[in-house]
């Protein structure tokens, strides 16, 4: 039996057992020694996310697996160094990369549910341009990486680095979870990784550009996301 049609009898629940065994032993792992493991394990079932803030994951995971496949999200609110991002990460990496976009274009979303939702209801406007399309995106894998760090914010200092993601039944990795913004930059530096220019210009994440502005002096790096608001993740991860 293939590795593909042992991931495919499966179920959730052995997946899962997967995931947590791989998250306590992998713990102390290396980025690569993390992502050899998922491509191993679920070679063509296996895909990277990114928002296109920088390919560091992307960048690892090529050099573990040549041509990985590279999903990103085109929620039709991105900043255009975000789009240029994307593309040169397609020209110059070994990488496949899958733009996925929501079932409505932002002028069928304001005709239906009337202009800028994303200050209405934040919420449903990155459930309809972000966590719908992404669940439909990975149908067709078993395991999904992130760049997901646990210094970013609270809501993220319990990140495995291999774990269960629940609402998609699928697993979820993160090979740098343990990195700081330190490691990142010196990965960037060492490799020559290709980063959102907005990174130089004052923006510490970067998001839909409605709902993202630069960090005032002291803030930390998602501070610019939803500001002013209590909201801060898209739902993606949570």
């Amino acid at each position: 039996m293939t590795t593909t049609q042992k991931l495919d009898t499966a179920t959730a629940a052995e997946l899962r057992a997967l995931a947590e065994q791989a998250g306590r032993d992998l713990e102390e792992a290396s980025a690569p020694d993390i992502l050899t493991w998922a491509t191993d394990t679920f070679g063509e079932r296996f895909c990277v996310t990114s928002s296109m803030e920088d390919a560091v994951v992307a960048h690892l995971a090529a050099r573990v697996r040549p041509g990985v496949d590279v999903v990103f999200l085109d929620t039709g609110y991105h900043f255009p160094e975000t789009i240029g991002t994307r593309d040169a990460v397609a020209a110059v990496m070994d990488v496949h990369v899958i733009t996925l976009t929501p079932r409505l274009t932002v002028a069928e979303q304001d005709a239906e549910y009337g202009p800028r939702l994303h200050e209405r209801d934040p919420d449903l406007c990155c459930a309809m341009r972000k966590v719908k399309p992404l669940e439909e995106g990975l149908r067709g894998y078993a395991a999904w990486a992130t760049g997901l760090r646990r210094d970013e914010s609270p809501t993220r200092a319990n990140t495995p680095v291999v774990g269960w993601d629940e609402k998609r039944q699928k697993v979820k990795v993160s090979p740098i979870a343990r990195w700081s913004q330190d490691d990142v930059d010196a990965y960037v530096t060492e490799h020559g990784v290709l980063t959102n220019p907005l990174l130089m210009d004052g923006y510490g994440s970067v998001g839909c550009a409605p709902c993202t502005r630069r960090l005032l002096e002291g803030e930390d790096a998602r501070a610019g996301r939803w500001a002013g608001r209590t909201k801060t993740e898209c739902g993606l991860h949570g």
